[in-house]
């Protein structure tokens, strides 16, 4: 080991055990000697082991330490502490303006341990609440976050969709007449990408003379018909030549996943595809109706078409109301009035206010006191702006029992109830599941939140049986959020044929925690899409009067408190 990884060495252990709350003291002194470690003008492997105890600044611990490393090339200590940090607080260590005792804070009070939740708490102005913190402080850390994530390699498709159109559109442009068209993953709007394809019409010697000539192209691979590139340095773009009379048949066939191609070839459908002169005659010559990319996943669509029974599915156009938001009451950007008059102002009819609980301390949550307060606000608002309406809503915080985080008295007080976990999600299946049923059979719970507590590219979220939780809702008229949010869109999509099946309604809720945050909703009807949601099974799709009958209904129903 030479200097620099020695000191990087202690420098490392320090942070480490500062972020661990260890003496503050031998944190310090690691600190001191990786300092004077860097200014050494000679190697210490090159260094007597008396003399490197007489250098002013390693005492006998850190000397020792010195020796270990320069005799085993290993740092147990240091190893000690890695294993018990989670990864992603290693590698929110790298984000510039966040020192260790930050980084603690985040961690032990918002149980932060990713880079992309550490992002997710900033948009919900989590960290302005935290001792220390302010909005300039959280305004920096997104800033630097956002700049680390942009050189990933996988990416939300939110993340990258305005990209692939604008550059399908700047493609179509370059290469005209030839047909081009996005194709793979991106065309059937994959919540995950990996790369962006698109299949042109033209040779490959014609597509790498024109792209070579856009700014941020870089060629890494070329496999004759199939040219790999990279935009920027992080995006991957791949690129397939075809004959203008092959383009639509290799457009279906690049476009579909490979469930769906192996079944439609199974059913004979291969016959169809060679020289067709549309997606849509292809469809027609196998006696289906048209199946749209999106649905492409060798699901039951394809019976479906064949039966010509393909659901008209949801678009953001369908949705009437905007259920799941947060004002400055907790941890939202606007007030109650300006994030009203903005969901007015864009279409909607109504509003659910939804702003955290008190267990969600770090939230700014709502005590019994607060709650009384918001109230008599938003009847004085929905005087001021009928026939909008802003309903009564929190998002209860589902406590480690699975009770929720108000008495029934106080519960009974809210038109709905949105009930999610925020905290303690390292659980067990087992217990995860005791906890969300028991959340489920509360008469009070309206809305089952972000139902796993996932983050995309984030965190897993816990483990859950989603069949019982699907037949749980079911049984308890529980409808389950698909909360927009482009990090979370959970429930994940491949569980939404089965909650129509069990005819559980889907409420796509963008969990705003600002006005932008509205435009959410494009985002969880496109997953949405892929479940084969239509309006009729979206809460959020009700107008105003007939989710008002709804409520009304299921309270009489559930026989709630008036």
């Amino acid at each position: 080991m030479d200097n620099y990884s020695i000191a990087d060495n202690f420098s490392l252990l320090s942070k480490l055990m500062d972020i661990h709350g260890e003496n503050s003291f031998k944190a310090k002194s690691f600190a001191s000697a990786a300092f004077t470690i860097e200014k050494l003008p000679s190697q210490l492997k090159d260094t007597s082991r008396e003399d490197i105890f007489r250098i002013k600044g390693i005492g006998e611990s850190t000397g020792k330490s010195i020796l270990e490393m320069l005799d085993t090339q290993q740092f147990p200590l240091l190893n000690q502490y890695l294993e018990k940090t989670p990864a992603g607080i290693l590698e929110i260590m790298k984000i510039k303006g966040l020192g260790p005792k930050k980084i603690a804070t985040i961690w032990k009070e918002l149980e932060v341990e990713s880079m992309g939740e550490l992002l997710y708490a900033c948009n919900e102005n989590r960290l302005m609440l935290l001792k220390g913190f302010g909005a300039k402080t959280q305004e920096s850390v997104k800033q630097n976050i956002e700049f680390y994530l942009a050189n990933r390699h996988r990416f939300l498709y939110a993340e990258v969709a305005t990209i692939g159109y604008q550059l399908e559109k700047q493609l179509h442009e370059l290469l005209a007449p030839a047909n081009v068209s996005v194709t793979g993953a991106f065309r059937r709007h994959s919540i995950i990408i990996d790369e962006i394809e698109f299949l042109i019409a033209a040779p490959a010697t014609t597509i790498t003379a024109q792209l070579s000539t856009l700014p941020g192209f870089s060629l890494l691979m070329d496999n004759g018909q199939h040219l790999v590139w990279q935009l920027d340095g992080k995006l991957k773009i791949i690129t397939h030549s075809c004959n203008t009379g092959d383009f639509y048949a290799q457009l279906f066939a690049s476009t579909g996943s490979s469930a769906f191609i192996d079944k439609f070839n199974a059913a004979g459908g291969a016959a169809f595809v060679s020289g067709a002169s549309s997606e849509e005659a292809i469809f027609s010559a196998a006696d289906m109706d048209y199946i749209p990319p999106f649905l492409r996943e060798g699901n039951k669509e394809l019976s479906l078409a064949r039966e010509h029974q393909l659901p008209e599915v949801i678009t953001a156009a369908d949705i009437k109301g905007i259920i799941h938001s947060h004002s400055n009451w907790s941890d939202g950007e606007s007030s109650l009035e300006e994030m009203a008059l903005a969901a007015k102002a864009q279409g909607f009819e109504y509003l659910v206010i939804s702003d955290h609980s008190r267990s969600a301390f770090y939230a700014n949550g709502l005590s019994i006191e607060r709650i009384t307060a918001q109230h008599a606000e938003i009847e004085a608002l929905n005087k001021k702006l009928a026939p909008f309406r802003i309903f009564k809503s929190i998002e209860a915080d589902i406590l480690n029992d699975g009770t929720l985080d108000y008495p029934d008295e106080i519960l009974a007080k809210f038109d709905l109830v949105i009930a999610s976990v925020h905290s303690n999600l390292k659980m067990t299946e087992e217990k995860a599941m005791a906890r969300l049923l028991k959340a489920i059979e509360n008469p009070y719970t309206t809305i089952l939140g972000h139902m796993t507590g996932r983050l995309l590219l984030s965190r897993s979220g816990y483990p859950v049986n989603h069949k019982a939780i699907i037949d749980a809702c079911a049984a308890h008229q529980v409808v389950i959020e698909l909360n927009a949010h482009p990090r979370r869109l959970d429930i994940d999509w491949t569980w939404l044929p089965y909650a129509l099946e069990k005819k559980v309604l889907i409420s796509i809720d963008p969990d705003a925690h600002s006005i932008s945050g509205f435009k959410d909703i494009h985002y969880g009807a496109l997953a949405a899409q892929k479940g084969g949601i239509t309006k009729a099974n979206n809460l959020s799709s009700y107008t105003v009067d007939r989710l008002d009958n709804y409520l009304q209904q299921r309270r009489q129903q559930k026989n709630m408190l008036p």
